[in-house]
């Protein structure tokens, strides 16, 4: 039964999806509205320039500079604290896909590997800067937003570290050269409209199974937000739009980002899938990283705003 329940409720999705044609179709029609007012505009500018930072070398620049430092603070490896940087700089899911490739190429243990998802997949500045920050229309509520949700990954990081594993590899076995700047740019907008269609393509569905569920005829602002973020962490954002950036309000924001929705852990299992990572820590973390960000950034909104 256990074996065929990702079938089974596959399946019963679909048979509410036909014998709710008319109320998925409109959550669909919303959801594509979110996404061409508000996401892709949003999103597709800061996912390229993100993108041609990281093709252009600045995560290999980062390590250098603050790999050692976040391999002690985490008591991880180089290669480890690098999946961190990653993380913070490229948003869900890099952060799972840097944990996994390291574990298959064994240049971190199991041990470590389940830790450092914990704490490694996180938002990108690209999602919170340009889709969190957007939707509050303050720049000042996004860059609140991207620190709190940085400090409550280190600080699960701090909660997840455990004792320094010795014999272990000291570098991450590879150092590639950035890209010329012709081809990090295309890279970039190759790999930017990829993850906008793909960060759409999971607010439509969403919107179209809440609409069967008839979330929107139940609930609103906070509650709707909340509700639909921890299915999707796009839609959730989106749900926000319009609201005043209030410490309450930020702090929601926060909440749904460092949870990341259902949709978040999906892919994260996708990318982890073919290693002996165990998801379970990475729930735990994000659950975490979510909590601690919203206190964060309640305190941080009682001051700024």
């Amino acid at each position: 039964m256990k074996k065929h329940l990702p079938l089974i409720i596959t399946l019963g999705l679909f048979a509410a999806l036909i014998l709710c044609s008319a109320q998925a179709a409109q959550g669909a029609r919303e959801g594509l509205t979110v996404c061409a007012r508000t996401l892709a505009p949003s999103l597709l500018p800061f996912f390229v320039l993100s993108g041609l930072m990281s093709a252009l070398g600045l995560p290999d620049l980062l390590t250098g500079k603050l790999g050692s430092a976040a391999a002690r603070l985490f008591r991880v490896s180089p290669a480890g604290a690098q999946a961190f940087l990653l993380g913070v700089t490229g948003g869900y899911p890099l952060g799972a896909s840097a944990v996994a490739d390291l574990r298959r190429q064994g240049l971190v243990s199991r041990e470590e590997g389940q830790r450092l998802a914990a704490f490694c997949n996180n938002s990108g500045p690209a999602f919170i800067l340009g889709a969190a920050g957007g939707v509050f229309h303050s720049p000042a509520a996004g860059a609140l937003l991207y620190v709190s949700h940085v400090l409550a990954a280190l600080t699960v990081g701090v909660l997840f570290r455990g004792r320094a594993e010795g014999g272990g590899p000291a570098g991450t076995g590879r150092d590639p050269e950035p890209l010329p700047f012709g081809k990090a740019l295309t890279a970039a907008m190759t790999r930017a409209v990829s993850s906008t269609m793909t960060v759409c393509g999971y607010v439509v569905l969403f919107s179209a199974l809440l609409a069967v569920l008839g979330a929107k005829e139940h609930l609103a602002g906070l509650p709707l937000a909340l509700f639909t973020g921890f299915f999707e962490l796009g839609g959730g954002i989106a749900a926000l739009a319009g609201a005043s950036p209030e410490p309450v309000t930020l702090a929601a924001a926060a909440l749904i980002l460092g949870w990341g929705g259902l949709s978040v852990h999906c892919q994260t299992m996708g990318v982890l899938a073919g290693t002996d990572i165990s998801c379970a820590r990475h729930l735990a973390g994000r659950a975490l990283c979510g909590a601690i960000a919203a206190v964060f950034t309640y305190l941080g909104a009682l001051v700024l705003f």
